[in-house]
């Protein structure tokens, strides 16, 4: 039996990256799926592979900044599925490269207000409707930023870390509700947000020099972790983060 059969669950994100590999993850073990993200020709495109694959997916374009699509988003995937059993709080963006004191409001701003804010307030419309359910599993997508010190991240690494706190403070509110949060957090993984480095030879190395497996992940191993983390093999599983980092965090050579 796959183990997300007769499953509803929203992914953020989901229209690229480890998102994307989330989306197709769930809908091979069984889930309807929701896909958010601001562009709909990247949903599209997703969704017609899920599709071709005989699952069940919509796609909603639009940015969890905006409260009026994070309600579009809960209405419709209610509408079309009736429940939502999962929520994967994926969408993200990321600003590298500066230190603090070359950091500007605006960009402060919109890291914090997507990455952060954007997760509060997707995860407090579908909230309510886990409980009247009595269940549910949320997946927060961090970063091992939020874990160590990594030069030039500090906008990036101040909503990260957040975020995990974020996650534990929810895991303890609504354990006795049923529903659990965990938050996962990927080292450097082959998306296009890490496009730009995977692209230099010489960064590239320099970085893997410091992961005791001397490669990036992949978006279809965070998506096991994820999948894991959604299933019912994780029934006491709660409040928990999960680095998946290929030993980066732990590796002292």
């Amino acid at each position: 039996m796959n183990r997300l059969e007769g499953k509803v669950a929203v992914v953020t994100g989901g229209n690229a990256g480890i998102g994307e590999a989330i989306a197709k993850r769930f809908a091979d073990e069984g889930a309807s799926i929701i896909i958010t993200g601001r562009r709909q020709p990247e949903l599209d495109r997703v969704a017609s592979v899920i599709r071709l694959n005989k699952g069940k997916v919509l796609g909603v374009a639009g940015s969890v900044t905006d409260e009026m699509h994070v309600q579009d988003v809960v209405k419709r995937t209610l509408d079309s599925f009736g429940r939502i059993d999962i929520l994967v709080n994926n969408a993200g963006i990321g600003e590298f490269g500066k230190r603090l004191h070359e950091i500007d409001d605006a960009t402060w701003t919109k890291v914090l207000d997507i990455n952060l804010t954007g997760v509060f307030r997707m995860t407090r419309a579908v909230l309510p409707h886990m409980q009247r359910q009595g269940r549910g599993s949320i997946i927060n997508i961090s970063s091992v930023a939020s874990l160590v010190g990594i030069p030039g991240l500090s906008a990036y690494t101040a909503s990260k870390g957040g975020l995990d706190a974020l996650t534990r403070a929810m895991a303890v509110d609504y354990a006795q509700d049923g529903i659990r949060c965990n938050v996962v957090n990927p080292a450097l993984v082959d998306t296009p947000m890490a496009a730009p480095l995977m692209a230099n030879p010489d960064m590239l190395q320099a970085l893997l020099a410091q992961y005791a497996i001397r490669r990036p992940g992949t978006p279809d191993e965070v998506a096991s972790l994820v999948l894991y983390l959604a299933s019912d093999e994780a029934t006491w599983v709660t409040g928990s983060t999960f680095p998946i980092d290929g030993g980066m965090t732990v590796y002292k050579g």
